[in-house]
């Protein structure tokens, strides 16, 4: 194995590893400061190191550390300690294999050779996502048994009831989209993504495919039992449902599973109904042409965007003590990002003056892909805690009612729909 691959499949592992469990922290942090936004409040913002606080992302971290810390206890009732113990397990594993079949960027190229940038190169694709997002609920159902807690059964009960209901809508809603690209590859359905509709619109799954977008999304939105779906813990019903009786990490490993099954969910939407890492109205062959121009283009913007996030900054954070620690934290980070954007600019018009080879442009243009993917990713995911912090939860009934008397009719008639235009048209 060359050198090349070696350091590709490292890449591919942290990516994928980064973007499924590693932001778990910058997650809880962005919903809490999201959540204090809509609810007109500050958010945590106290925690600091000296006097650095990140914007409150020090609280996240260190409520972390306080969860590994914490003492990790089993309650004398529990019978099954072995199904006990690896429920947390299962629903952290599960959510995080998910992530390994995401394609981050286009086949890159390199001394001939080509190489798939998703963490397990595997042509599975849709089936390997369908496969580990339906095992994760066993490890609800699991936890909530072997509490020996009714409230934990309860909630799990209601998780498998929901996924039974939304697993099946979410299976009908994506045989639309095999349709369409005629493929299980999900690198195959982002090239396809990479042309347009009537030469203007980007042919995004979630134009070529609106309805089969919309029902799969909301399935997505149940399958990670986020609201208004987490009828599996609702606190003012079933106090914590399935995770009542667990503490310290394995607590944590269920909170960091929820999380790690949002960002996968993220990731299969922007695959297949956000055009995954295709820029609009530039593909692959595109970027590599023109690749001094999108250079060029980011050594403009790149400081202009640190400029405004300054000015953003010198706004939102300015204090009358010029002395306040967190007057110097906000000096601190303003001269942070602009170095950031400095040496970032320096490097890519050194790449501008000294050229790119064959290797060089085929890499600049697979970093370029994974920004974008990178990008579109955390759009998901800040949709996904929106969401949270704007409906109420549904009731059971109507939780079912969605999924069985809407959703699943609506997508047996896309289906429909799908086949009968690729019937007429054969395309």
């Amino acid at each position: 194995m060359s050198t090349a691959a070696i350091v590709i499949i490292i890449v591919n592992i942290l990516l994928a590893k980064i973007l499924s469990v590693g932001t778990t922290p910058i997650m809880v942090w962005w919903e809490r400061r999201v959540a204090g936004f809509i609810q007109d409040r500050t958010g945590p913002n106290r925690c600091d190191i000296g006097g650095i606080r990140l914007g409150g992302l020090i609280q996240a971290i260190a409520d972390m550390l306080k969860l590994v810390f914490k003492e990790d206890f089993t309650p004398a009732h529990i019978k099954e300690k072995f199904l006990y113990t690896i429920a947390p397990a299962l629903v952290f594993i599960c959510s995080f294999l998910t992530m390994a079949v995401i394609p981050f960027a286009d086949n890159l190229v390199v001394d001939g050779e080509s190489f798939m940038m998703q963490a397990i190169p595997t042509q599975l694709g849709i089936m390997w996502f369908l496969a580990f997002a339906g095992l994760s609920v066993f490890g609800i159902i699991l936890g909530g048994y072997s509490s020996q807690n009714k409230y934990g059964l309860l909630g799990g009960i209601r998780a498998s009831a929901q996924v039974i209901s939304y697993e099946a809508a979410m299976g009908l809603s994506i045989i639309s989209v095999l349709l369409t690209y005629g493929s299980i590859n999900l690198n195959d359905m982002v090239q396809a993504q990479g042309g347009t509709i009537f030469g203007v619109i980007p042919a995004w799954g979630i134009f070529m495919q609106p309805l089969a977008a919309l029902i799969f999304i909301v399935t997505a939105f149940a399958e990670t039992n986020r609201t208004p779906f987490d009828i599996a813990e609702g606190e003012s019903e079933i106090v914590a449902g399935y995770h009542t009786e667990y503490s310290a990490m394995r607590f944590g490993l269920f909170q960091v599973g929820e999380y790690a099954a949002m960002s996968a969910s993220s990731a299969i939407i922007v695959t297949l109904f956000l055009g995954g890492y295709q820029i609009p109205w530039m593909d692959t062959a595109t970027i590599q042409n023109n690749i001094n121009y999108v250079i060029l283009a980011i050594v403009i913007l790149l400081p202009i965007k640190a400029y405004l996030f300054g000015k953003w900054m010198s706004k939102n954070y300015d204090w009358l003590d010029k002395n306040d620690k967190r007057q110097r934290e906000k000096n601190i980070l303003i001269r942070g990002f602009w170095l950031i954007a400095i040496v970032i600019c320096a490097v890519l018009i050194m790449f501008l003056v000294t050229g790119l080879g064959e290797n060089g442009v085929n890499i600049a243009t697979a970093v370029i892909q994974i920004g974008t993917f990178v990008a579109k990713f955390l759009f998901m995911n800040f949709v996904f805690i929106w969401i949270r912090w704007t409906l109420l939860r549904f009731r059971y009934d109507q939780l079912q009612m969605l999924g069985w008397k809407v959703l699943i009719p609506l997508a047996i008639l896309n289906i429909v729909i799908t086949a009968t235009f690729v019937v007429v048209t054969g395309s």
